[in-house]
This record gives C-alpha cells, structure tokens and sequence, in this order.
C-alpha cells in the first residue's frame, strides 16, 4: 500500500482488500481519464483519476490493451498545486520501478537541484511523441504530501528586517548565476558569505534556540531523491474533508527560500494549530505538474 494515502484522507485503508475495493471504485467511477499511445506499443498509457476533496485524489496509471481493458500497473495520492512555483528547465527522467517519471530542475533559491514526482506524465508522453523541445524553461506548479509535521511560532521579524532580507536573498541568487558562469568573484563572495553564516550559527547557538536563528530550510530526506525536510512559513491554509472516508485533511500553503508550495496532511498527523505567520516542519514527499502547454 502507498504510505501516502494517509496523508490525503485514507489512515483507514489497513490491508489488500480494503485498497483493493478502493482502486476497483475508482476504475468505475473515475474523475478524469487521459491516455496516450506510446509508440511501438499495441495498448496506451492511460490515467485514471478520482478525487475527494478540491485538489486532492488518486490517480491509477497503467495500460488499456486492444479490448480496451484497463490494466492497472502503480497508482498514487496527489495534491494538485494552485500557483505556480518556479519556472526553469526541467530536465525529465523515467524511473527504473514502474511507468513514472521525476522532473529536475536548478532553483537558485534553493541552493540544491529540486527533484519531483512528474504528475502530468501523459501531457509529457504527448509532447515527447511530437518532439517538443525541453531545453527551455517551464512553468512548474509544486505540491507535497506529508505523514508528520508540527507547527512552529515564527521568528519575529520588522520591516526593515523583512526588506534587508529579501534584498539579500536577491543578491545572493545573483551571485549564484554568477558562480554558475564561472565567475570566480561570484564563487569567492559566495565562500565567504557561507563562512561568515557558519560562525553567526555556531555563535547564536550556544545560547539561542536552532529555530530561532533558522527561519526555513529545504534539504533532502532519506534514500528518496524527491523527499525533503523542510521548515516553511504558512501564507494560507485551508481544512478540506475527505468526502469518502470524512476525515479532515490540512491544504496548507508554504513559503521556504522564498520557493511557493503546496502541501496536504492529515490533520492527525499535524501537532499544533496552523496559522497564517506560522511555520511548518516536516518530511515531505514532493510531486510536481510541468506546463508543457506553454510552448
């Protein structure tokens, strides 16, 4: 079973059967169908895809054969996000295990390559059939999925505080590019830069809490290339319910190195009250939708 079908509403499917009957329902009863020829393949890719709440649902990928048939091969829980995260190239990679795909690209803001699960993969297929080409940049629309996470106070911060910080962060992502082109002025300000953060920590955290200093962070989790770890400030939230089994279920949205997200919890496995200011820590499991459309 998908460790992450508790995230979206579903703590209560136990065992084979329960999925089973779950998974048949939504072959019947699908919210969405999409499907592609692949070629040099006698059957399609197809999606099935049902949801149970704004946003938030199952899709079933696999196969329709000859006698249109569905053959189910791997399903998965989504969040589907509502604003666009980032637009950069995206480099796509199928993974070895099953027909699905994760999508790559460098964020500045992030200081690592930012690796999803690929929700849209037969918009993909489609486009990789015509020949579209991938080195330019798209519209990526993120969103996450999590099995445990609390809530933080937020760091205090004034005005002055919040514009010095954004005009940082700009520079800093300037030097970045930068460093990228191989401007070795960039990369020694940037060493220096991390040097200097290194000893204001090492100093501060002798006598100052580790949340208190670190406002959000994103940094890869586990043995998973699309699991981070993450602390992200709340900029709106919303409590959907799970209209099959009822259970209620966090939609909040998250700002980490000024990087726009959203994510889904199950409101049993969040300790705290979300609040807009607040942060957000946890283990995430990141999915992605790419908009091939817009070239």
């Amino acid at each position: 079973m998908h460790s992450y079908l508790r995230a979206i509403g579903f703590s209560n499917i136990n065992n084979r059967t329960d999925l089973n009957r779950l998974l048949d329902r939504i072959i019947e009863e699908p919210s969405k169908m999409s499907s592609i020829q692949q070629v040099g393949d006698t059957g399609s890719l197809t999606e099935v895809t049902k949801e149970y709440a704004e946003g938030i649902g199952i899709t079933l990928r696999g196969e329709t054969d000859e006698n249109n048939q569905f053959h189910m091969e791997h399903y998965f829980p989504f969040l589907h996000g509502q604003f666009i995260s980032t637009r950069e190239e995206v480099g796509i990679n199928k993974r070895v295990d099953a027909e699905a795909y994760t999508g790559m690209c460098d964020d500045f803001r992030l200081g690592v390559s930012l690796i999803f699960y690929l929700q849209n993969v037969t918009e993909f297929l489609e486009k990789k059939n015509q020949n579209m080409p991938m080195g330019t940049p798209f519209s990526v629309t993120l969103a996450a999925l999590s099995l445990d996470g609390r809530i933080l106070l937020p760091i205090e911060k004034d005005e002055v505080q919040v514009r010095n910080i954004s005009a940082e962060t700009k520079y800093r992502n300037s030097l970045i590019a930068e460093a990228k082109k191989g401007n070795q002025d960039a990369i020694d300000s940037l060493t220096i830069d991390d040097i200097d953060t290194y000893a204001m920590v090492s100093r501060r955290a002798k006598k100052e809490d580790i949340y208190s200093i670190v406002d959000t962070s994103f940094i890869p989790f586990g043995s998973e290339s699309d699991n981070y770890s993450v602390i992200a400030a709340i900029t709106e939230y919303n409590l959907l319910i799970n209209e099959l089994t009822k259970e209620e279920v966090y939609d909040l949205h998250l700002a980490c190195n000024d990087l726009n997200f959203s994510l889904c919890i199950n409101k049993q496995d969040l300790l705290g009250e979300p609040v807009v200011g607040r942060r957000f820590k946890g283990n995430i499991w990141m999915q992605g939708s790419v908009a091939f459309s817009d070239q």
